[in-house]
């Protein structure tokens, strides 16, 4: 069989291969699963917003067919409303796309910086599906290890630097670590990217669950912020419309038009019924959203304020925001072996560090992550225990 080299070697789906772990097993009533493996909520959308996607199915037929390849222009426009609010910044919609899901906007974005051979610098533990589509695409990811603190370094990236680099891509809130970047330390990445003629690639999939009551970073103040910055923003985790994949980049209208040729040849236009669902959400969702922000960050801190006594047993809550807790293990085993055999003594469905970080990273394979939008502050508590009662 004819493969194309850097797909066949592109490592298989994280998620998809935890959910694997699961086959041939049961589950008792007493130690049901509890699957804190995928960062995505699992309720629909809002019952307001599921009427206002039904009337655009019934009532509005241009939803069933081909749109703008760069997206609907009222949807642009309101994010781009939004955007201005939200940041203090004078964006519009000619720097706006509208894209299939946030992992599209990252590969859309790519495609218009890298090629083969070129690379890009990661932060480690990094987000596998960035890793994945620079791997797929024979673009070098070159990993930044990250401190105690789970933050990157902008003079170690700087080191890092070479003829052949094209971006830095940061993920802030994180995903994995659930760590948020302080607005100076995002303003140094942007500062060492157009110092060294390079893009900067800020990822906020997760922006609004950050616990920064304002705007997380200064990036959009500046009046030339296009010439560097490059910001991908979803609202699948905002909304509960992952499975109508809506996410966006902002960037300059010059890159816009290398964007369009990516979307116009991979998916032609993102679909509509969604944009509709995130339009709507954007004009009549704020003070939902605010709730969700409230109830995310009271998991993070329930997850905080349960830990105690697993610290005791010699593990460490590294980072904890968003929706993520990334925890260090004290066991001599692998975190992917941890993972598969908390699976089978605790019932708990994880993703182990060793997803999250180069292969043969020793820190990875002391690392855990733990996804919580799933699970209520009950829910934590549960997991908390049973990690606390797994013993190896």
């Amino acid at each position: 069989m004819l493969l194309n080299p850097n797909l066949a070697n592109t490592f298989s789906p994280p998620v998809m291969e935890a959910r694997r772990w699961l086959e041939g097993k049961s589950f008792s009533s007493d130690l049901p699963l509890i699957n804190v493996s995928q960062a995505a909520p699992v309720d629909p959308p809002p019952e307001a917003m599921r009427a206002a996607m039904a009337d655009a199915i019934m009532c509005q037929p241009e939803t069933h067919l081909y749109g703008p390849v760069l997206g609907l222009s009222a949807l642009r426009d309101e994010l781009a409303f939004n955007i201005n609010r939200h940041y203090g910044a004078e964006v519009t919609a000619a720097n706006i796309a509208i894209t299939s899901g946030c992992n599209q906007a990252f590969a859309a974005t790519v495609a218009t910086l890298a090629a083969p051979g070129d690379e890009v610098i990661l932060p480690t533990p990094w987000y596998f599906n960035h890793k994945m589509w620079l791997d797929m695409g024979g673009i070098h990811a070159a990993a930044l290890p990250t401190g105690a603190d789970l933050l990157p370094d902008p003079d170690e990236a700087a080191a890092m630097i070479t003829p052949r680099t094209r971006a830095i891509a940061l993920v802030t809130p994180n995903n994995p670590t659930g760590v948020e970047y302080p607005a100076d330390l995002v303003t140094a990445f942007r500062d060492l990217a157009r110092a060294r003629g390079i893009a900067l690639i800020i990822d906020e999939t997760y922006r609004d669950f950050h616990s920064c009551g304002g705007a997380p970073h200064a990036l959009f103040s500046d009046p030339d912020w296009d010439d560097t910055v490059i910001q991908l923003y979803s609202f699948s985790k905002s909304y509960r419309l992952t499975g109508h994949r809506v996410g966006s980049v902002l960037t300059s209208p010059a890159r816009l038009a290398e964007i369009e040729k990516f979307l116009d040849t991979v998916t032609i236009c993102p679909a509509q019924l969604g944009q509709h669902a995130a339009l709507w959400g954007l004009r009549n969702l704020d003070g939902w959203l605010a709730e969700e922000r409230i109830e995310i960050l009271s998991r993070a801190q329930a997850m905080r304020d349960g830990f105690a006594p697993l610290a005791e047993r010699g593990w460490k809550l590294m980072g904890c925001g968003a929706y993520f807790a990334y925890l260090q293990h004290p066991f001599e085993m692998r975190s992917d072996q941890l993972a598969q055999a908390l699976v089978d003594q605790a019932s708990i469905l994880a993703l182990p560090g060793t997803m999250f970080t180069p292969e043969g990273d020793k820190s990875g394979a002391q690392q855990l992550r733990v996804a919580f939008a799933n699970i209520d502050a009950t829910g934590i508590q549960t997991a908390l225990n049973r990690l606390v009662a797994f013993q190896r």
